[in-house]
């Protein structure tokens, strides 16, 4: 983790074309190479990021870093006076742990995938890549590789996570294309959206009905 406290400017242009004025804010490089620019305030959102996989170019001479995304997004981070600049090992955190119910349906999903999706067959749990493992890969009916991610409760943040897995396993030539679903028993809306968004499948299962037990919830048949 590497923190640079500083007075600078921030430009990104993108989806969008933002601008940040001189002012005095937290720059934050994560192992993983994500970039993050927060001001001292605003709870724990940043003003502006950009997420990993993407490079970092840094001239000390300038004192400019130009970080780019394989999407062509660029964030321009200008720095007029450095007030501390420190790197940080953290180690490998070991990350949440799952809840009981979310854990229970990732190994019941396991089991038989064709509750997420007519087809869908296991390769693997918790498939490991360097930024963290998904909970389930898979096959479909055309033996594409496709990415699930689980969660009790469906937010905005499981699909930022499920898209930063599949920014990185569509890397790897032997795996792309890589699709992604996102799975839960009650998704929010706002995921919802998201989740298409960026092309992402979203599915909400019953866990009563995977555990094989009669759902309490009323159904028109």
């Amino acid at each position: 983790m590497r923190l640079v406290v500083a007075e600078c400017t921030v430009d990104y242009d993108g989806r969008l074309q933002a601008h940040l004025p001189a002012a005095t804010r937290l720059v934050m490089v994560k192992a993983d190479g994500c970039v993050a620019i927060h001001a001292d305030g605003g709870a724990y959102k940043p003003l502006n990021w950009m997420n990993a996989p993407n490079r970092l170019n840094e001239d000390p001479e300038a004192g400019v870093w130009t970080v780019t995304s394989p999407k062509g997004e660029v964030l321009i981070i200008t720095f007029h006076n450095i007030m501390s600049d420190t790197a940080h090992d953290m180690g490998t955190d070991p990350g949440l742990q799952k809840d009981g119910v979310e854990a229970h349906l990732q190994m019941l999903l396991a089991d038989d995938p064709t509750f997420i999706a007519e087809g869908l067959r296991l390769v693997r749990r918790e498939y490991p890549t360097d930024i963290g493992p998904v909970d389930l890969m898979c096959r479909d009916e055309e033996d594409k590789a496709v990415a699930v991610e689980i969660k009790r409760r469906g937010e905005i943040d499981g699909v930022e996570q499920l898209t930063r897995y599949l920014d990185f396993l569509n890397r790897d030539p032997l795996l792309r294309p890589v699709r992604g679903i996102y799975v839960a028993q009650e998704i929010k809306p706002q995921a919802k959206v998201l989740a298409t968004d960026r092309g992402i499948d979203w599915v909400e299962v019953d866990y009563d009905e995977l555990r094989g037990i009669e759902s309490p919830n009323l159904k028109l048949f």
